[in-house]
């Protein structure tokens, strides 16, 4: 295989509960991820001399930044070193998913580098140690190696795969000229936020887990991030006055988005934000994921 073309999808967070700090310093998680339709693409293609190279498209921003620094050539050099590749590799980022807005695309990037990385080498790897290597280059990138709807604990970055539930429409709103960075968003959390009823919360989080169905939306960030940027807020509920079954910030956000029951519903919603970024989307299961990934719906971390 001398090129290969893949799809870096975008996620949500069904819940996102915060229950503390840790000793390390970094925040202990349990969060439901789940993959959405809205997608980076990467073509990756081999080139005889040895070495990385990067294009990125549809981000200005992002192009201007040292390229040694981005999570796709981070992921490039680390499946290059841990299977002794010799040869170079010439990348394509064409970017769709804004930056800065909780839906993961940075770590969506990484993960999408190593397996198509894997895959045009003809390589692999023990899923155990591919997950050590997407974990050390950040806290969600594991998720996005398998998508589909998924448990996280920890940091965020112990996954384990929960049933996928039925397709769902969703519509994202990316906000004009509001972005949060993750580091600030955990920064304005306050105690009350992070330890009030952690006990209960956590078992709230294992029904919801056990439970056939999917259950509300819900977000810890949403107050602090929200009395920083009331307008996300606004979002929300013009969302749900719009239509929405239910509505929620995106991670740390800034990005809000709304579950609706089906797509024309949605896109009447869409006009309610002229002056954003809008994104009508589905929600994805696991096989087509893997699908699309890593070629086969049986693929993902045990098809490598």
């Amino acid at each position: 295989m001398q090129s290969i073309r893949v799809p870096a999808f975008a996620k949500v967070n069904l819940r996102l509960d915060v229950l503390g700090r840790r000793a390390d310093g970094y925040h202990e998680l349990r969060t439901i991820f789940q993959s959405i339709s809205l997608q980076d693409t990467l073509h990756l293609e081999r080139k005889p001399k040895p070495g990385i190279e990067l294009d990125i498209l549809g981000d200005p921003s992002l192009a201007a930044g040292p390229r040694r620094k981005n999570l796709v050539w981070r992921a490039a050099e680390a499946i290059r070193r841990e299977v002794k590749f010799a040869g170079g590799v010439r990348i394509s980022l064409e970017k769709r998913i804004p930056v800065g807005r909780g839906l993961g695309g940075g770590s969506s990037d990484a993960a999408a580098t190593l397996a198509a990385l894997l895959r045009l080498t003809g390589r692999r790897l023990a899923p155990e140690r591919l997950l050590q290597i997407a974990a050390g280059l950040g806290a969600d990138v594991p998720f996005f190696l398998s998508g589909g709807r998924a448990l996280g604990t920890g940091r965020g970055d112990e996954i384990y795969p929960l049933p996928d539930g039925e397709k769902r429409t969703i519509l994202v709103v990316s906000p004009r000229n509001i972005a949060v960075i993750t580091r600030d968003a955990y920064g304005w959390l306050d105690d009350r936020l992070t330890k009030r009823q952690s006990v209960h919360r956590l078992w709230s989080f294992c029904a919801l887990c056990w439970s056939p169905r999917e259950g509300h939306v819900s977000n810890d960030f949403e107050t602090a991030v929200f009395r920083r940027h009331p307008r996300l807020n606004r979002i929300r509920r013009e969302l749900l006055q719009g239509g929405a079954a239910e509505a929620a910030l995106a991670g740390s956000g800034s990005a809000v988005f709304g579950i609706f029951r089906n797509p024309a519903q949605a896109r009447r919603s869409a006009r309610l934000f002229p002056e954003d970024q809008v994104f009508l989307c589905t929600t994805l299961s696991r096989k087509a994921h893997a699908r699309a990934l890593w070629g086969s719906p049986a693929g993902g971390l045990l098809g490598v």
